[in-house]
C-alpha cells in the first residue's frame, strides 16, 4: 500500500512537457556557453519592473535573460499581511514541489512567502506566485509565453539535481544612489539589510546563504569557487539554519543546448486589464508596452 502511494505521489509531481524555449533564445544561450539544466537563480526589481534569470557557468552565475514584468500590485515595500494586495520583498527559495501546473494559470511557481524572516516579523500571506497573464494581486505576472520559458529552464535545473532556486526580490536596484532619496522612508533600514544580499551577489556572482537571527536577515557571502556556505558564521546565531542556501559545487558538464523545433503554444500573452492603475505608474506602463515584443525576443544574453 505504501509503495502504491509513493508511485502515485511521484506521478503527481509537476513536470513540464510543453513548448521548449524558442530556438533563437536557445541558440544565443548556447553561443554564450550555457546548458539546459544548469542551476538557475532569479532576481526581481519592482520599481524597474524587471525579472532577471541567471544561470551558472563554471563557478559563477551569469545573466541569461532580462524580462519585463507585465504586472505587480501594491507599492514599494514588503508584504505585511494577507489581503494587503502587496507584492513581497526579501530572500526566498523554492523547491521542485512548489512548481504548479493547472488552475487559473497553466504554469506558476510558489516563491515561498512567508519565509522565516516574514514569520518572525508577524507577516502573513500565502501563495505568492510567479505566473502567466498580465494581472496580479500580490504576485508577479509574466505573461504565458514568458512563463513557459522560465518554467522550462527551472524544471530542467531540478531534473539535473538543483535542490532549490533562490529568488531575490528588491524594491529597486540596491545602489547607494537609488537608496539615498529614501533615507526618511520607514523601510529604509529594511532595504539596507536587503542591500547586503544584493552586494554579496554583485561582488561574487554566487548566491549568498541567508539566515535569520534575532528577527533580522544575516547574509553569508559564498566564495566564487563553488563551495557555498551552509550556515552563517559560528558566532552569529549558529543554531539557526539558513532559510536560503546557495547552490553547492560546480554543475557537472553536459552537452550544450540544442535548439528544438518550437511547439505552438495555445497560451497567449495576457493584456493589462488594470489600465488606470498601470497608467499611474509610468515605469510599469512602459513594462507592459515592452511585452508586445517580449515573446519575440526581448531577452538579453550575456
Amino acid at each position: 500500500m505504501a509503495a502504491a502511494l509513493l508511485v502515485v505521489a511521484l506521478a503527481c509531481m509537476p513536470s513540464y512537457s510543453g513548448p521548449h524555449p524558442g530556438d533563437a533564445f536557445l541558440a544565443r544561450a548556447q553561443e554564450a556557453g550555457f546548458s539546459l539544466g544548469d542551476p538557475v537563480m532569479i532576481r526581481i526589481f519592482k520599481r524597474e519592473s524587471q525579472f532577471e534569470l541567471w544561470m551558472r557557468k563554471d563557478d559563477r552565475f551569469e545573466l541569461v535573460a532580462t524580462y519585463p514584468i507585465c504586472y505587480w500590485s501594491g507599492k514599494l515595500g514588503p508584504k505585511e499581511r494577507e489581503g494587503d494586495r502587496q507584492a513581497p520583498e526579501g530572500f526566498y527559495a523554492f523547491t521542485r514541489e512548489q512548481l504548479r501546473t493547472g488552475g487559473r494559470h497553466p504554469l506558476s511557481i510558489n516563491i515561498g512567502f512567508p519565509n522565516a524572516f516574514d514569520r518572525a516579523m508577524g507577516r502573513t500571506g500565502s501563495y505568492i506566485l510567479l505566473h502567466g497573464g498580465c494581472t496580479s494581486i500580490g504576485c508577479f505576472a509574466m505573461t504565458d509565453p514568458i512563463m513557459e520559458e522560465i518554467y522550462k529552464l527551472v524544471d530542467q535545473a531540478f531534473h539535473q539535481g538543483q535542490d532549490r532556486v533562490q529568488v531575490q526580490v528588491f524594491p529597486f536596484r540596491m545602489t547607494e544612489a537609488n537608496l539615498a532619496p529614501y533615507a526618511s522612508n520607514k523601510w529604509y533600514g529594511f532595504w539596507r539589510t536587503l542591500k547586503q544580499g544584493y552586494d554579496a551577489f554583485e561582488s561574487t556572482r554566487v548566491p549568498p546563504a541567508v539566515s535569520v537571527c534575532n528577527s533580522a536577515y544575516v547574509v553569508s557571502a559564498a566564495e566564487p569557487d563553488g563551495d557555498a556556505p551552509t550556515r552563517v558564521a559560528a558566532d552569529v546565531c549558529s543554531s539557526e539554519p539558513p532559510i536560503v542556501t546557495a547552490s553547492a559545487g560546480p554543475a557537472p558538464k553536459r552537452p550544450h543546448l540544442k535548439a528544438r523545433p518550437r511547439v505552438a503554444s495555445s497560451h497567449k500573452a495576457g493584456k493589462a486589464s488594470h489600465g488606470a492603475r498601470v497608467a499611474s505608474r509610468p515605469s510599469r506602463f512602459a513594462a507592459v508596452r515592452l511585452h508586445k515584443t517580449a515573446a519575440a525576443g526581448s531577452r538579453r544574453i550575456r
